[in-house]
């Protein structure tokens, strides 16, 4: 299903860049005009979320270096299943003492496609920040729809969410990195060209929830 205001624009899907991109390590920067050009980037980030079955989506993972992310998930909370906020603020709780569960817990990233690792997060968060009309949002999410805030406001602000795993977790993720060949810039998987990393392909799963795939 489309947002209301893609009905005059053209869409685009976008290559999602991998882990060692410089966009995704340095902070974003503002919006300062919302104008056709921020739509027409909203447009495109929706678009490439839908086609990467992802949950949340940061404008650094599509190579654009500004404070603005997307999300398509339920939640228990009252807050819209979809929407965009521009120039977010996200205050979580902290997280619950001792270690994550890998099962309950576990974290994914279009930005480090088709790796989960486990990682505590607080379990509420509230966002503000503005919508494309630049009116004032203000959400207070709970359990995964918290951790998805988390998420993707570290994205806008330099983090990969493997930066914030613990010490036994982040030596696999390192690993993994190393092992696939990323860590470097110019990589980048296509949302419906590339088979899905994380396997949807095959069987037709609705998006996991968690940052942004198990995310």
């Amino acid at each position: 299903m489309r947002h209301p205001f893609w009905k005059n624009l053209p869409v685009t899907i976008r290559p999602i860049v991998i882990t060692g991109e410089p966009v995704l390590h340095r902070r974003a920067a503002p919006v300062e005009v919302i104008d056709d050009e921020i739509r027409a980037l909203v447009a495109d980030m929706f678009e490439t979320m839908d086609a990467a079955r992802g949950v949340g989506l940061a404008a650094p993972q599509i190579g654009v270096g500004l404070r603005i992310f997307t999300w398509q998930m339920k939640n228990a909370d009252g807050i819209p299943e979809r929407g965009v906020v521009i120039n977010p603020h996200v205050v979580a709780t902290k997280p619950p003492p001792g270690e994550a569960d890998k099962h309950e817990e576990s974290e994914g990233c279009l930005s480090v496609p088709g790796e989960s690792f486990p990682l505590r997060r607080g379990e509420a968060a509230t966002l503000v920040g503005q919508d494309l009309e630049g009116r004032e949002l203000r959400y207070q999410a709970t359990g995964w729809f918290a951790r998805m805030f988390q998420h993707e406001y570290d994205h806008l602000n330099g983090f990969l969410y493997v930066d914030r795993l613990d010490e036994k977790w982040g030596r696999k993720a390192r690993k993994v990195v190393k092992g696939n060949g990323w860590g470097r810039a110019g990589l980048a998987w296509q949302p419906g060209v590339d088979r899905d990393p994380f396997g949807h392909d095959d069987d037709g799963a609705e998006p996991e929830p968690a940052g942004e795939r198990a995310d």
